[in-house]
This record gives C-alpha cells, structure tokens and sequence, in this order.
C-alpha cells in the first residue's frame, strides 16, 4: 500500500468512526447531515461522496463494520482454544460487550435498516453473519461434547435453536441492557442446562 492509499484508508476510517460515534447518539440517524459527519471526521465532503458515494451507503458502511467487528472478535476468542465453558463465557460477553457500546437508538436504528431498507448488500451480509456465527458455534459445541460438557442427546440443530432463541432474547433493547451484569450466571445456567445429567 503507498502513502495515498494509506491517506484514504485512514480517512475512511476516520469517517467510518465519526459515523459511528454520530449515529450512536439519542438523535440516531434521523437527523444526520453529510455536513455534520465532515466537520466531525475533519474530511472535506466531497471526499465523503468519493469513498462512500451516498449517506445510505455509508450508514451500511457503519453497521457492516460494527457486525465485522463482533464476529472477528469471536473468531479471535475460538483460536484461543480455552475449554468450553469459558469459551462460551467469553463470547457471549463479547457480543454483550459490543451491544454495550451502542446506545439503544443505535441498535433500533440497526433493526430497522436491516428489516425495512431494500438492501441485498446489507442482506448478505447479515446472512453471512448468521451462517458465519452458526459455524462458530456449531464447533464450540463439538468442543463441549469432546468435553463431556454438552449431553450427547442434544442435536446441532436443537442447540443452534436454543442458542439463537436465547441471544435474541438477550439483544432486546429493553432486556440486553439489564442482562450485562448476569453475564456469567446466563452463560452458568445456558452450560447447566445442556450438560449431561449426573
């Protein structure tokens, strides 16, 4: 990568983040102006249209990079090869960690532009979130059961299910906010209820 490149990747991320930060406000998306996100980033806004051709991309630009960034971190987290338990501890707090981050008009913001915006870009990427996510934890459960921590009788797809049944319990807005300190004890009875019985 040359200087220039290197410029406009660090400016990309400099409005990437000044989005974020923008976006992750009471007022949400609603109001927010290309103006408001140049004078922020410290970029001329020309070069805003340049890198991200229009506001709706760029807001696709945001939440892509905030779900790249959950994900890498649980990849990170499996190559660490810890014994299930606290593998599972640590991803579950690390999804907690990055919803955390958002106030609760950002995550709305999030629902609503991936359920109602026709977007296959932003579709795609969801789908391959979800199927990247699955595989994640379709090889922690091998893990568990390698471990003798997961009852041999729970199928992959029933445990994906119930997995999913309970993050999307758990990323309500009203609910994820209250569950960040049970952390530990959500993922303690999550590893009870699937282990073999004594």
């Amino acid at each position: 990568m040359n200087g220039y490149e290197k410029r406009t990747q660090e400016k990309k991320h400099q409005v990437l983040e000044s989005t974020f930060h923008l976006m992750n406000t009471d007022a949400g998306m609603e109001n927010l102006t290309m103006d408001e996100i140049a004078k922020n980033a410290n970029v001329g806004k020309t070069s805003i249209f340049k890198y991200f051709g229009t506001k709706e991309n760029l807001i696709h630009e945001v939440y892509n990079d905030f779900i790249n960034k959950i994900g890498q971190t649980a990849h990170e987290i499996m190559a660490e090869n810890r014994p299930f338990e606290e593998t599972l501890i640590a991803i579950s707090q690390n999804k907690i960690n990055y919803l955390e981050k958002v106030n609760k008009q950002f995550y709305l913001d999030l629902m609503e532009f991936i359920t109602t915006k026709d977007n296959e870009d932003l579709s795609s990427m969801m789908q391959q979130y979800t199927k990247e996510s699955y595989s994640l934890m379709l090889d922690l459960f091998h893990r568990g059961r390698k471990e003798g921590k997961i009852d041999l009788k729970y199928s992959d797809e029933f445990l994906l299910i119930y997995l999913q049944a309970l993050v999307e319990g758990i990323s309500t807005p009203h609910i994820y906010q209250k569950i960040i300190p049970y952390t530990a004890q959500w993922t303690e009875l999550l590893i009870k209820g699937i282990a073999p019985s004594k």
